[in-house]
């Protein structure tokens, strides 16, 4: 996707990808209904796009923005995900007992809503997308630096490269996306498995991952404010703060509780979206329009293996020593985030 924007914009990039989820979701029921675990896996893997081009669509909100506000834009783009984050988990029942009316497998109910909402954003986004952002900004960017180059005294006068900058940033935002991706995953995909283990109910569970969720996006708008206000390595700072309370209240809830297990799951998606922000505010100043597209995707990248490595890493931690143990270690885990914060600042 980060390559197509690059090449042709966001709209063919955008589109492209929210086509691929939602082929990926008539995967999924395709499998369903044969009883094929080798299709479902292929087909899960291609709905994964849709995932991947939420993400990417952040990016394409910050192309438009002033640099001190480019925090604050992505923030928008991320708070309009609550809606469907924080419904989603209540809408298993409904979608599952449509499936079951229309021959199809109960827990593939979903993916028809998921597949049909995937198709209405690439046709939503290939329509109205109009000026693609990201070739707007270039040209911009042209217009700007023509002008600039016809002033007098300005003849030679070009800035200094400042590719260790650069290259720092990128490093230091992605580091930061990874590891609150891989933590909040990790504990995120076990929570309801902890819960059903110690007597809690579906309904229970959605609540919980619901208040996740809502955590996760909702407080968007401060965030951004905040990453605008204050230095984008403070800020990112604080998102390893708030995943270590997490770890710290989860681990120390009694199987029984609800409440502080939602409050652990609340900080968690705090630290998440904290981080989130930060780091795309920190790569998109460090990445030059050449390369942005290309580079945002490339980055990506790892934060998706971190979150698929927390997800299938958490189910052995949880196996082999406990839930605990999990929350507790991905808390201390985070704090990584504090030292790569202060090498960036020195």
């Amino acid at each position: 996707m980060g390559r197509i924007s690059q090449a042709r914009g966001r709209r063919p990039g955008l589109a492209a990808g929210y086509l691929a989820g939602a082929i990926g979701s008539a995967g999924v029921i395709a499998a369903a209904v044969v009883g094929s675990p080798v299709l479902l896996f292929i087909a899960m893997f291609v709905y994964g796009a849709g995932t991947a081009t939420n993400l990417q669509a952040r990016y394409a909100g910050a192309d438009l923005a002033a640099p001190a506000h480019r925090a604050r834009v992505v923030s928008t783009v991320l708070v309009a995900t609550t809606l469907g984050g924080v419904v989603g988990p209540h809408l298993t029942a409904p979608t599952g007992d449509l499936a079951h009316v229309l021959g199809i497998p109960y827990l593939a109910g979903p993916f028809l809503l998921a597949g049909l909402a995937y198709a209405t954003a690439a046709l939503v986004l290939a329509i109205w997308l109009r000026p693609d952002p990201l070739l707007l900004t270039r040209t911009l960017e042209g217009e700007r630096t023509a002008a600039a180059s016809t002033q007098p005294g300005d003849a030679g006068a070009r800035p200094r490269p400042a590719g260790e900058g650069r290259r720092s940033g990128v490093l230091v935002g992605t580091l930061v996306m990874v590891i609150t991706q891989l933590v909040m995953v990790a504990i995120m995909t076990m929570t309801p498995v902890h819960m059903h283990d110690h007597g809690h109910g579906a309904a229970a569970s959605g609540l919980v991952i619901a208040i996740h969720i809502g955590a996760m996006y909702l407080p968007s708008p401060l965030t951004g404010w905040l990453v605008d206000r204050y230095a984008r390595l403070t800020i990112a700072t604080a998102s390893a703060l708030a995943l270590l309370a997490a770890g710290i209240v989860d681990a120390n809830t009694p199987g029984d509780s609800i409440a502080p297990l939602a409050v652990a799951l609340a900080l968690l998606g705090l630290g998440w979206n904290l981080g989130l922000v930060t780091g795309t505010a920190i790569i998109t100043d460090a990445v030059p329009l050449t390369t942005r597209a290309k580079t945002q995707g490339l980055v990506d990248v790892p934060v998706a293996i971190a979150g698929a490595t927390g997800g299938m890493a958490s189910g052995l931690v949880v196996a082999g020593a406990g839930y605990p143990v999990l929350a507790i270690g991905g808390g201390i885990l985070a704090l990584v985030i504090v030292p790569a914060v202060a090498a960036a600042r020195s």
